[in-house]
């Protein structure tokens, strides 16, 4: 006989650790952007250009988020393909289809919005992870994605900065966040066609950073170079508080990885000491590489933070899959290569001809290219993402002892990632190469045919030289750091009470103020 109902706070199948976990973990990942990333850029820009930054940076995570509930989370982490290939989370052509129609049919999810109660408070359903049932509700699982969804085109927003109209941007951020991000976030996360054909991407090397900058690299080109004068006078406006946002980002970066495994285990442990190695060893290499190696033989702070973003971008692919060992060679490999592009490929065709203003296509694009070929070499099968036990009615697990979670048993094999160098099989590199040529292409196509419709649309992509020229003043009519004598203000610095005196053209007064120059005061 069931005993009589009473108030609960959340139904069997939610479990509160998983659910508190990775909520946090999206608010970690949420900070990565604001403040980390608005902070980071807007600091190492010159500081005509930090207010449009942090402009830009605060619109495009919002434009994301309306997106995102409104048709494109579904996109990438719907229950249903628009082929049918994903049925309800349940993915049905495995086997016994032929690859055009199993690509077309798992290729992107059905539109469609999460903003009733169920798509809030329902259990989580999604292709991404069909083994277990998910322990939280819909809502957390579809922040949490949203709050990657966000980043990505906030990072190459460096490659752009300091030339892209602020229209073309309040564009560019949806449609590329439909068009681009959606579809490669369900092929290999939302369980559609890479992802049944076996490649994998822990958290994002490919989806997110080998895409974005791919993605910066081509809206680059598109746009032109910046004006002469700021290519060549590049300088940051305030090392201190870039290493702020960078320092935010790093450890954002543990709920980045660490929330990717969506349940709070063991491979979330593993996943974030392993992120923290990789970024330690890439901050080391990179200095060291500076100092060694380059002309002045000088260790830097901006090359410590290239580093910084190269082992966690490098190490995204593989946090949970890898041991400790796996995430040092990570973070010095990917770092190592970065600096070698960092310092010779930029002189090379095509690289030498676009315009890339913070390198965005080396320290994301090729660090995250490298991180997920490093995968299929260094995946280790004993660095268990799931294992098996048993789970009760409600879909927790019970009566599981760690011997019991680590060993196959019945229809169950632990999950884990068999690298080259532990089997000697070739077979995941090859999905992994499959998969990061179809990102790199897709990202491409989609970015060069969003941009040159933008560009249509608005009658250029790009301001004047006489608008690049000034930057925040003239495209914000605000400044991060006012110098009151020097420069003329309008607009909400007139309502202020302030403006120009007639005896000093630039110079500014308050309203109110009509004694002649020199004068002191008194009777």
């Amino acid at each position: 006989m069931l005993a009589a109902a009473v108030t609960v706070p959340y139904p069997s199948w939610l479990n509160p650790a998983d659910n508190t976990w990775q909520l946090t973990a999206a608010t970690f990942v949420g900070l990565m952007s604001l403040p980390a990333l608005a902070v980071l850029y807007a600091s190492i820009v010159p500081k005509k250009w930090a207010v449009n930054v942090m402009a830009m940076m605060f619109a495009g995570f919002s434009l994301v988020l309306i997106a995102w509930v409104l048709w494109s989370y579904k996109m990438g982490f719907g229950s249903t393909s628009l082929g049918g290939g994903v049925h309800n989370g349940v993915q049905t052509q495995l086997t016994g289809v032929g690859w055009v129609k199993h690509f077309f049919e798992n290729l992107v999810g059905k539109p469609g919005q999460i903003t009733t109660a169920v798509g809030e408070q329902g259990q989580a359903v999604s292709a991404a992870n069909t083994a277990i049932p998910f322990h939280f509700p819909n809502g957390t699982l579809a922040y949490f994605q949203f709050v990657f969804a966000a980043i990505t085109p906030l990072l190459f927003l460096g490659s752009v900065l300091g030339r892209i109209k602020f229209s073309a941007w309040v564009l560019l951020v949806p449609l590329w966040s439909t068009f681009v991000y959606a579809i490669d976030a369900f092929l290999l996360w939302g369980g559609g066609y890479f992802a049944q054909e076996g490649a994998l991407d822990f958290s994002g090397g490919y989806v997110i950073h080998m895409s974005a900058g791919v993605s910066g690299f081509v809206a680059a080109w598109v746009l032109g170079p910046r004006l002469a004068r700021d290519r060549k006078n590049a300088i940051p406006n305030n090392l201190v508080m870039a290493a702020v946002g960078a320092g935010i980002l790093w450890l954002g970066w543990n709920g980045f990885n660490g929330g990717d495994p969506y349940y709070a285990g063991a491979s979330a442990a593993a996943a974030v000491i392993n992120t923290n190695l990789a970024t330690a060893t890439g901050v080391l290499a990179w200095m060291g590489l500076d100092a060694a190696l380059t002309k002045t033989r000088k260790p830097t702070f901006l090359g410590g933070i290239n580093g910084m973003i190269c082992g966690l971008v490098g190490i995204t692919p593989s946090a949970g899959w890898v041991d400790g060992w796996g995430a040092i060679l990570v973070g010095l490999i990917c770092t190592v290569i970065v600096w070698v592009a960092w310092n010779y490929l930029s002189k090379v065709r095509p690289f030498s001809k676009v315009d890339d203003a913070l390198g965005v296509v080396y320290t994301h694009g090729i660090a995250g290219f490298a991180g997920g070929l490093l995968l299929g070499i260094l995946g280790d099968p004993g660095i268990v993402e799931y294992g098996c036990g048993t789970l009760g009615k409600a879909g927790q697990v019970v009566n599981t002892s760690g011997s019991q979670y680590l060993a196959a048993g019945g229809k169950c094999t632990p999950f884990s990632v068999n690298g080259l160098l532990y089997t000697g099989s070739w077979h995941q590199e090859w999905q992994q190469f499959r998969a990061a040529i179809f990102v790199i292409l897709w990202s491409a196509v989609g970015t060069f045919l969003i941009m040159k419709l933008i560009g249509l649309v608005l009658r250029g992509a790009r301001y004047k030289d006489e608008i690049l020229e000034v930057g925040d003043l003239a495209i914000h009519d605000e400044e991060a750091f006012p110098e009151e004598t020097l420069a003329q203000r309008t607009g909400g610095f007139a309502m202020a009470g302030l403006a120009e005196s007639r005896d000093h053209p630039g110079q500014l007064m308050a309203t109110g103020d009509v004694s002649p120059p020199g004068y002191t005061g008194g009777s």
